[in-house]
This record gives C-alpha cells, structure tokens and sequence, in this order.
C-alpha cells in the first residue's frame, strides 16, 4: 500500500490484449469517479518509449522512465491502471489486481480484427492459452489481491463492474479515516 491514509484504492487490471482491460477499465471509471490511467496512451503522452519493435509492429516501452512519471499519480489512489503487462508496477502501489481473461476462440476474432496477424497474434494467443499473465500477476503481487475474471461478453463485463464497484464500497469502509 502506498499511503494508507488514502480515500480511495489503486487498481490495476490487466490480462492479454483484446481480454476488454480499455472497455472494463472505461465503465468502471465512469461509474466509480476513479481516474482511469491506459498505460499505453500514458506512455505514448510522456515519451516513455524507446525504439519501434518491427516483428511486434509496436514502440517499447521504457519501464523505467514510465513508472518515474506515474509514482507521484498513485499516491494519492483512487487510480485504475490498465495495461497488459503487470509484473513490473510496484506492488505497493495496488489494493487489487484484477487479471480478466478471455475465451481463446473469441480474443483470436477480437485480435483479427484489430489487425493482429503472424507471430504477434500467435504469440498473444499463446499467452492467453498459458495464462502468462496471470501467471506474471501470481508471482509480483500477494495472493490475496490478485483475482481472476471471465471477460468474454458484455454481461460479463458488467457483472465484473459491478463486483468490482462493491469492493470498491467496501474498501472504503475498511479504510475509514478515523
């Protein structure tokens, strides 16, 4: 934990691309008020990249120059985090992680059409069939805040929301300033 006198938590939700981390993460910053933070857009707004990785057709991020730009956002909390990559953010920085996952067959359509083709969409599926990343989430936070969810349609990415904004309640009656 960052600062525990906080009046709202750190989330983070993360999982492969195409899961549906931008629309969950999207909805439930509209419902809740938290601050919605795409790593991604963040990145690229804040020169956090080096140079342009050809076989993946896409920038690399500087992890490093990233995570100075976003220390001082966290502290204050009330910041969900949105990214595929979970394993180097500090673990103090979060009260939860959120890992969604997605049928193999539907995330294969989703990552078709956003132009994935060749070894990029072989290698994202791969790593949803592996679980990489939940994996990657197992291994950088403690047990208890890492949490998998289903995310294969929009009921589910409701009901996901909505479980989400009542632990959300709940964190702020746990975390009460006296």
């Amino acid at each position: 934990m960052i600062n525990m006198n906080r009046s709202c938590p750190n989330i983070l939700v993360t999982g492969t691309p195409g899961v549906g981390k931008s629309l969950m993460s999207r909805i439930l910053s509209e419902k809740t008020g938290l601050a919605w933070i795409d790593v991604s857009k963040f990145a690229i707004e804040n020169k956090c990249l080096k140079e342009y990785d050809e076989v993946y057709q896409c920038p690399i991020l500087d992890e490093d120059e990233l995570l100075d730009h976003m220390e001082g956002l966290m502290c204050n909390g009330g910041k969900i985090v949105d990214y595929h990559g979970a394993d180097f953010f500090p673990e103090r920085w979060f009260d939860i992680v959120f890992v969604l996952r997605t049928d193999n067959t539907i995330l294969y359509d989703r990552l078709r059409n956003r132009g994935y083709t060749g070894k990029k969409l072989e290698d994202n599926i791969g790593c949803e069939i592996f679980q990489t990343i939940l994996e990657e989430a197992r291994s950088a936070y403690r047990e208890e805040i890492v949490h998998e969810l289903t995310s294969n349609d929009l009921d589910q990415v409701t009901d996901n929301v909505n479980r989400i904004c009542q632990w959300i309640e709940q964190w702020k009656i746990d975390n009460q300033q006296e």
